[in-house]
């Protein structure tokens, strides 16, 4: 296998499904109109509904939806499974179920003038469906932005040539609102100005950097002041480690890569001896910085900052994956080579690697099935693109038209992204996560660029990029953490109708959350959760279709599968958090507190998931019962 046949497999995926599948529920089931009023038209306020060009929607909901789990989640399953599993599931859930839960949840909220899903289950469900949904949601919501807060810290706090380029993306998303709505420019030269800049920011953060005469990295001007900086803050307590955590995933970016003999170094940042992440002051910097970020992203008029930001990233994104997508053409054909002189089209990864049916007691159980499927939690089906196309996309939505191409076309953009992790991974060296996405990346851009950029650049622009897609996602889960908490307990706690009150109280919350340490096993709840959310959106979709007595199956099917896989692997990963974590005398303190904290947020999901799926099959068969509406007779019938 090589990387040449991944780009026609997608070529092939996207046209297919988009145009023969897609295209067909739109026009017969959905029947969406282009005359009739949206939310954005009839509501709009300028902060969450706002009508917007398909254009600029298409990029917003992309970057929306695109953050880690298309990364982080399809190499994890590629090193676990094999490639073959990964890339079947991916194309069998996109074409079948993803495009159809972001586009649905969409419509539906366009049908019913812009209201969350929460807020549409109290309407077509039950009353108690909508308060046990909220609670759902926002644990489902803690343990998403705990886990990327997290990562996003410690990406910051470990890489130096990073945090320039984010901070610059900052002040051009400002920028771009500004000259968009305000200044009224053309888009075409706000998007030249806007991603030069960034972009530029992006190359001046690892410029510079080389290796000294013992091997050490040495970062440039810029990478380097970033490191005078994050030594300042480290001396105020003489460079103590403010708490310690175990990542069993190696997967922390503070943890540094094997050395030529196998083992990992001590730094600053990471003890070799006990295998334990030193947290450092400076990380604690970097979290009021993202804290800082996700306000302005949930608190602003959406046009200001949320939108043009997300829309910088879009278009960082997109470079980025087009001159992948041109190097898995090009490196098979061309015979490129990488560094180290090996050939990068080719795949070094094994198709299969087991099926994971086996239980070793004492091991994590990883069964193919439920735990490829949540595995890859996004890239294939997302909950969290159910919940941001419904509070987020569906107000800003200037004419039903627009929902196929900017819902399902986002989805399978978000593919793209999916299958040149999977790339990333079968070619690409060492490395977790980001480390391995962006070394992939270095290597396709260095070969699609026929060597005009070095592979040391094409892995920080990856590198850049996959921050900047997490980051940007993160900005969007706190706007619909407040916006959910206001739902929920708005009426009982006026103060919390207060935008930037339920604003710091989530973001206290998640501070709280990744202080304790237990991020890393938050993260391995957090497919499980999104997926189980992404059933119970297609759930309220079921229904709703019923309720309008159009044909529901589209939906309905995917949302069984879903449904009962989630469930299923919810307590497989509790399980193993027991297991390897919980009960096992070798770990003491922080991490079993963790897990148990874990282990108790599972059973809450699952018991809240029956509790809507029970309420959502009760509404089903009644709107069944319901006599189906006849057309009337034509004159002179």
């Amino acid at each position: 296998m090589n990387t040449l046949w991944i780009v026609v497999i997608a070529v092939a995926v996207i046209y297919s499904a988009y145009n023969f599948y897609a295209r067909r529920v739109d026009r017969n089931v959905i029947r969406s109109d282009a005359k009739k009023a949206t939310p954005a038209r009839m509501y709009m306020d300028g902060v969450d509904f706002m009508p917007t060009s398909k254009n600029v929607l298409y990029g917003y909901h992309f970057k929306s939806i695109a953050a880690a789990g298309p990364i982080v989640g399809v190499i994890t399953a590629a090193n676990i499974w094999g490639w073959l599993p990964s890339l079947l599931w991916l194309v069998v859930g996109v074409s079948l179920i993803g495009w159809a839960s972001d586009y649905s949840a969409i419509m539906v909220s366009v049908r019913n003038d812009g209201n969350s899903l929460s807020a549409i289950s109290h309407k077509l469900i039950a009353p108690r469906t909508r308060t046990i949904l909220f609670v759902f949601i926002f644990f489902y919501l803690m343990l998403l932005a705990g886990a990327f807060v997290g990562i996003l810290a410690a990406i910051l706090s470990a890489r130096p040539d990073v945090p320039f380029g984010i901070i610059m993306l900052a002040l051009m998303g400002l920028l771009a609102g500004q000259m968009m709505y305000r200044w009224k420019m053309g888009i075409i030269s706000v998007t030249a100005i806007v991603v030069l800049i960034t972009l530029a920011a992006m190359a001046l953060g690892p410029m510079g950097q080389h290796k000294n005469e013992q091997g050490a990295l040495v970062q440039g001007p810029v990478g380097g002041a970033v490191a005078a900086v994050n030594g300042a803050i480290d001396n105020l307590n003489g460079k103590r480690a403010l708490f310690n955590v175990a990542d069993p995933t190696a997967a922390d970016p503070r943890i540094p890569v094997p050395g030529p003999d196998g083992k990992r170094p001590s730094t600053a940042a990471y003890d070799a001896a006990t295998g334990l992440v030193r947290t450092l002051p400076n990380y604690l910097l970097w979290m009021v910085f993202l804290f800082v970020f996700s306000y302005l992203g949930a608190n602003l008029p959406i046009w200001r900052f949320a939108q043009p930001v997300n829309y910088i990233g879009f278009w960082v994104m997109l470079i980025t994956i087009v001159l992948s997508a041109i190097g898995a053409l090009a490196a098979p054909l061309t015979g490129a080579k990488d560094l180290a002189g090996n050939a990068i089209g080719a795949f070094a990864l094994a198709p299969v690697k087991g099926l994971g049916f086996a239980i070793d007691a004492g091991k994590a159980w990883q069964p193919l099935w439920p735990m490829l499927f949540v595995t890859i939690a996004c890239g294939a089906i997302s909950g969290w693109h159910a919940l941001v196309g419904s509070v987020g996309t569906a107000r800003q939505l200037e004419y039903e038209t627009d929902g196929l191409p900017v819902g399902a076309g986002s989805m399978f953009g978000e593919y793209t992204l999916a299958l040149l992790s999977l790339v990333a991974v079968s070619i690409a060296g060492v490395g977790g996560g980001g480390a391995r996405f962006a070394a992939g990346v270095g290597k396709l851009i260095y070969a699609g660029t026929f060597g005009a950029l070095p592979e040391v650049f094409g892995t920080a622009l990856g590198f850049g990029a996959f921050v900047m897609i997490v980051l940007t996602v993160t900005q969007l889960v706190f706007r619909v953490m407040r916006v959910t908490l206001t739902e929920w307990v708005g009426e009982a706690v006026p103060a919390v109708r207060n935008m930037h009150v339920s604003s710091i109280i989530s973001m206290v919350l998640t501070l709280a959350l990744v202080l304790t340490g237990t991020w890393v096993y938050l993260w391995q709840m957090f497919g499980s959760s999104n997926q189980l959310m992404a059933a119970l959106s297609l759930l309220v979709v079921t229904v709703w279709l019923k309720s309008e007595n159009r044909n529901p199956t589209y939906a309905l099917v995917p949302m069984l599968f879903m449904y009962i896989t989630t469930l299923f692997a919810t307590v497989v990963t509790a399980r193993n958090l027991y297991v390897t974590i919980a009960a096992n005398p070798k770990m003491s303190g922080l991490p079993v507190a963790g897990a148990w904290a874990m282990i108790v947020v599972a059973a809450l999901l699952v018991i809240a998931a029956l509790f809507i799926g029970w309420d959502g099959l009760k509404a089903y068969q009644r709107y069944s019962a319901k006599p189906a509406a006849t057309k009337p007779a034509s004159v002179g019938a």
